[in-house]
């Protein structure tokens, strides 16, 4: 992992004036969405390795990953990860940080809160306006800590608007902190900060403790982002990251759930986020293929593409 100092020489070698846009717009005309990659889904493939096949199968949208970044660091800088992304013509919509204890006052905080400057300062140079951090603490969370949450949540919004960047809390299904969207708008709206919004993961939305009629509390707008994926049959106990399919090849009400995103107003990206073995170690090309092909006819049957 690349270290503040080498960060910081990587930074000052290169001139970081990317446009806020990049190539593309980051969200769609009204009442459409965006289709998006994370590279979580060809991770194996590395930085380069996964946004090149991408880019061959024709994915324009793309979501950045801070370890993929730093594994592309140790040999290149951010001028160079910013180039690639324009000679690929591809738009990072956002970017994914996983740092314990940054939504709640906890032991990881203050190292947690010093690594989220260096990723803000990271990948608003290559042209992303969003980021997020899921909701990860290895401790007990007490109703104390709750009442914490919002002040540590504008903490972290307040250095991300230093960069110009919307950042996002990504609720997970087995969090012992923020584990449904409900939980997950509480705190926010409690925070009460312009540059936090809420995101959802479909996978983390539909097989956890969440319920369709929840997207109702959404205000119109207010929704940033969104995971994408379908998901296997099977009891909620055994559910994992690997039952995490292809858009359509799962039973989650996907139709349903992107016309009520829909209708609140939501026109950003549906980034596609995988963990199943055969699709990480694949060929980045041909699984990218694969997901556009399907994921656009999800898309097209709820009237969003």
């Amino acid at each position: 992992m690349i270290n503040r100092r080498d960060f910081m020489l990587t930074s000052l070698a290169a001139p970081l004036l990317l446009t806020a846009k990049g190539p593309h717009a980051q969200t769609a005309e009204s009442g459409k969405m965006l289709l998006a990659m994370h590279q979580n889904t060809s991770s194996a493939a590395g930085f380069r390795g996964s946004l090149e096949g991408w880019s061959r199968a024709g994915i324009e949208y793309v979501e950045l990953n801070d370890q993929l970044l730093d594994g592309f660091l140790e040999s290149d800088n951010l001028s160079g990860a910013r180039n690639l992304l324009e000679d690929l013509g591809l738009t990072p919509v956002s970017a994914a940080v996983t740092l314990p204890d940054l939504w709640i006052p906890g032991p990881e905080r203050q190292s947690s809160l010093e690594a989220w400057r260096m990723r803000c300062d990271q990948f608003a140079a290559l042209g992303v306006d969003k980021i997020y951090s899921p909701s990860v603490t290895f401790r007990e969370v007490t109703s104390e800590d709750f009442a914490a949450t919002p002040a540590a949540i504008r903490e972290a919004s307040i250095i991300a608007g230093e960069y110009n960047l919307i950042c996002m809390i990504e609720f997970l299904r087995t969090s012992r902190h923020l584990a449904t969207l409900t939980s997950a708008l509480n705190v926010i709206r409690a925070a009460d900060h312009p540059n936090i919004k809420p995101m959802i993961d479909f996978f983390h939305f539909w097989s956890g403790q969440s319920k369709l009629a929840d997207l109702d509390l959404l205000e119109p707008g207010e929704l940033a982002h969104c995971h994408f994926q379908d998901l296997l049959d099977a009891p909620r106990e055994l559910t994992d990251n690997s039952y995490r399919v292809i858009p359509g090849d799962g039973i989650a009400p996907l139709d349903t759930i992107i016309r009520k995103l829909a209708e609140k107003g939501f026109n950003g990206a549906l980034s596609v986020e995988l963990f199943r073995q055969e699709l990480v170690n694949g060929d980045p090309y041909e699984v990218s293929v694969e997901i556009k092909r399907k994921s656009e006819a999800v898309m097209r049957a709820a009237q969003v593409l």
